[in-house]
């Protein structure tokens, strides 16, 4: 049998940084359930989930029976008056101290959400790369591994600009198979050429019609969420069978994170999340164990 790497993250409980996404549960109820789930690993959510504290955060996640994997770290890294290196030495601490050996990097527009991103000049990529190269250096100086997260609505989502980014910096990739289909890059293309470059993976299943929708500009990607775009592993379009034996196959020893983002109403629509993850979790391993070639 294949050991995976398994971690969960918040988001699959609805959990997120964008103000009014929905409903926030509980990390109380969020990581017991985890733990209830055989998970023994997970991301730290976004800033204010779980305690800043270096030491508060690994006691609430010991205390779960949990390990920290790494944080999502969405940043300004466009801006030539901005450093955004400050932001990332505070998580760096405290992935130091709670155990964390990845930081995420998102390359955020400046406003809140992920349904509207302006345009980037010729002098504000020169100056995302390079901060890119600096903040994986960064935070290679301090043991934690850096990874850049293609993410819908930030200013790297579309595939020439993943590829701009693969092939012009140093920076580790974070293979989200769901962001990528959204954002127009076919998730497997992306792990058989760059299979050296992955340092973390996000695995989503997406439903095509709805991630369609939002590239016609039909539907905001908030919209798409609440509409269920994301769905159990194996349920949907992002050929995550083959992405995972190519993986295996490569020999990538990194973190296999389950995420499934959904936007909830209230605690009870929190009822199925749970669920959702075992579906998956169960979908992964035996994938793992099987790989499949289709």
């Amino acid at each position: 049998m294949t050991d995976l790497r398994i971690a969960a993250a918040p988001i699959s409980w609805g959990v997120c940084e964008v103000p009014d996404w929905g409903h926030q549960l509980a990390p109380e109820r969020v990581l017991g359930e985890m733990r209830d789930l055989g998970v023994t690993a997970a991301e730290t959510g976004p800033d204010g989930f779980l305690p800043s504290a270096p030491a508060e955060l690994r006691d609430m996640l010991t205390g779960y029976g949990l390990k920290c994997v790494g944080s999502f770290v969405p940043v300004v890294l466009h801006k030539a008056d901005h450093d955004p290196a400050p932001a990332v030495n505070e998580v760096l601490d405290r992935l130091e101290t709670s155990g964390g050996d990845v930081i995420i990097l998102a390359a955020a527009t400046g406003v809140d959400g992920y349904d509207d991103r302006p345009d980037l000049s010729e002098d504000e990529w020169k100056t995302l790369l390079a901060n890119l190269d600096r903040l994986g250096e960064l935070a290679a100086s301090r043991g934690v591994v850096a990874a850049l997260h293609p993410h819908v609505g930030t200013m790297i989502e579309q595939r020439d600009e993943v590829y701009r980014v693969l092939e012009n910096s140093t920076i580790g990739l974070c293979l989200d198979t769901g962001h990528l289909l959204i954002g127009g890059t076919n998730p497997l293309e992306v792990t058989e050429a760059f299979t050296d470059r992955i340092r973390h993976a996000h695995l989503k299943d997406v439903r095509v019609d709805l991630a369609e929708q939002v590239q016609r500009g039909e539907l905001t990607y908030t919209e798409a969420v609440r509409q269920g775009m994301y769905v159990p592993l194996g349920a949907g379009d992002a050929r995550i069978a083959r992405v995972v034996a190519t993986l295996v196959d490569a020999g990538y020893d990194g973190w296999y994170v389950l995420e499934q983002d959904t936007i909830l109403a209230d605690d009870a629509e929190g009822d199925s999340a749970a669920g959702n993850v075992a579906v998956s979790m169960s979908f992964l391993r035996k994938t793992a164990e099987r790989p499949v070639r289709v």
